[in-house]
């Protein structure tokens, strides 16, 4: 997110369920390290001692056929055979697939395998053993084919650990229910101790720089409590934001780094991707491109979810502070051309209801007035809005562009993401983004304000929605909660603001509408297990246009049973 950041720096009942499916982070937090229990450790790596899984299970980017399962082996010294098998039952009885696998130092003794031959819209149960240790036991599910009925998705992004405890991914957790869960990206921060956040300390306790660094911060997050059981009941499909690498990356530098005395970026982002690549449930798209990470999952006849990279593959720098016209530069990219094409074919490719598009930044615009106005409207006074919307990269257009960092600042290329909508008269668009830590819900118009071109009340004129999810616990602009209504007053496109909460965002889908739905949890400075609904807003097939959901979606009362 391109909000409020640290200084630069130079050099069954939900609580029975949870016995079930996964540990607090504070239940964990207790447990001993022994060989063999697959300890979740809150530290890092930990590759001193006897060989064990101390950072779980986890699976991601499933096809019908196949899915992608992980694990990684700490304390050991020398490569090793890692064994796995698939089973249907939680109790690995019904076995129906045995491998094994190789865990090396040059891969950080990490394991990933994508076996094949699996069903479609099957849940299947997996472990992971070495010698005598055993890895806890994961759940996933494998995409469907043909016709779908319903699908159930949890959208999350931006987990802060220096901000909290990851409360909204053990509320996913006990969701028996849902088929995938998509992260949208700052799954790590690589900032040191202090510098963003204190709630929790980092390790390392620096910035991290190295491939190292990007290595024992993965660990330290894969040691979470929260993080395990999330990823040992659900299957992710993850992307990643700026904080992967650094704050306000780009494609040839960040905001956050400085050339020379924090080394070169070309190798800093290596560094980074290549222990992205280690330490996630994620299928390698391109053999001879790390950087390309955008790509699609077909769920039958129901979904596309296209997933892009608003950050590392083509992305130009941030428009300037003070150079307003740059925004509208013709020349500038935020995907690029490669990844525009990419869009392009996924959004023409027919055989589904919804084009679900998976990426960073808010797409909608986002306008107020100029801050005197903005103080009339609030009774803010100008001084207190400036600290408000400080380290926010604001721009004057006839009003103020409050967030460069976002579609806002490529406009030219937002304007090509909506021709191609046009074009190929895609009928269900629904954008899905992360990075702005704070919730959103919105038609998404070539011109919003003008009501010659866009109509609130009708949904005329709206070419596609969007759902922005809030973060799970990175601060947001709760200080400036009280500025929520005003916006949407002055973007009439905007149906729900909420500023400050934090949790998830529940997708269900059905052939003839999606609905998306904001989940809050109570706390986020310790361990909790409250959450409350917030909000729920619904785009009926057809009419690319939100309105009030009248509650939350059902539940699926069959759901499979939770990995032990």
């Amino acid at each position: 997110m391109s909000g409020p950041r640290k200084p630069r720096r130079r050099g069954l009942s939900r609580r029975s369920f949870l016995k079930k499916a996964g540990l607090s982070s504070a239940a964990v937090g207790l447990m001993p390290i022994l060989p063999g229990c697959g300890s979740s450790s809150p530290g890092g790596r930990g590759d001193a001692g006897p060989v064990e899984f101390r950072h779980g299970v986890a699976s991601g980017d499933p096809l019908p056929d196949r899915v992608i399962l992980w694990t990684r082996v700490s304390g050991a010294t020398r490569a090793l055979d890692v064994h796995y098998v698939i089973a249907r039952d939680p109790a690995l009885t019904e076995v129906v697939q045995r491998g094994s696998a190789r865990a090396e130092s040059a891969s950080d003794y990490t394991v990933k395998v994508d076996p094949t031959g699996l069903e479609p819209a099957t849940t299947y149960y997996y472990r992971f053993s070495a010698g005598s240790a055993q890895s806890p036991v994961g759940r996933t599910r494998t995409a469907p084919e043909g016709s779908v009925e319903r699908l159930r998705v949890g959208v999350v992004s931006c987990a802060s650990l220096a901000h909290g405890y990851f409360n909204a991914y053990s509320r996913l957790a006990a969701r028996a229910d849902l088929d995938v869960v998509l992260h949208l990206g700052d799954y790590i921060y690589e900032y040191g101790s202090g510098e963003y956040g204190d709630a929790r300390a980092y390790e390392p306790a620096h910035e991290i720089l190295t491939l190292e660094d990007y290595r024992t911060r993965h660990g330290q997050y894969k040691g979470d409590g929260d993080v395990q059981a999330l990823h040992r009941q659900h299957p992710m499909i993850a992307v990643w934001d700026d904080h992967e690498t650094a704050d306000n990356s780009w494609r040839d530098g960040a905001h956050n780094h400085t050339e020379g005395a924090e080394g070169a970026w070309v190798d800093r982002k290596a560094a980074a991707i290549q222990a992205y690549y280690e330490w996630m449930p994620i299928r390698q798209v391109d053999a001879n491109t790390r950087e390309r990470i955008f790509r699609r999952f077909r769920y039958g006849d129901l979904a596309d979810f296209i997933m892009l990279d608003t950050r590392l593959y083509d992305r130009d720098l941030q428009a300037s502070l003070v150079d307003a016209g740059s925004i509208n530069d013709d020349s500038r990219h935020l995907i690029g051309s490669t990844q525009m094409a990419f869009l392009g074919e996924q959004l023409a490719a027919p055989g589904v209801t919804w084009k679900i598009i998976g990426q960073q930044v808010m797409f909608g615009q986002l306008r107020v007035p100029s801050l005197p106005e903005l103080s009339l409207l609030t009774n803010i006074p100008v001084e207190q809005l400036q600290a408000l919307l400080q380290g926010l990269p604001i721009v004057s257009t006839g009003g103020l562009v409050i967030n460069t960092d976002q579609w806002d600042g490529y406009r030219a290329e937002r304007s090509r993401v909506f021709d191609l909508l046009e074009a190929y008269s895609v009928a269900n668009p629904v954008v899905l983004t992360g990075d702005i830590h704070s919730s959103w819900a919105m038609d998404l118009s070539r011109d919003p304000g003008n009501p010659l071109v866009y109509n609130a009340l009708t949904g005329m004129g709206s070419l596609g929605v969007e759902f922005v999810a809030t973060s799970v616990t990175s601060p947001g602009l709760e200080a400036a909660a009280a500025l929520a209504p005003v916006l949407q007053l002055l973007n009439p496109h905007m149906k729900y603001v909420n500023l400050a909460k934090k949790g998830y965002l529940l997708l269900d889908i059905t052939p003839e509408r999606t609905q998306g739905e904001w989940w809050y949890v109570d706390a986020i400075d310790a361990p909790n297990e409250g959450e409350s609904y917030g909000a729920g807003y619904r785009v009926a097939a057809g009419s690319q246009h939100l309105v009030a959901a009248d509650a939350p979606s059902d539940s699926i009362a069959e759901a499979p049973a939770p990995a032990p």
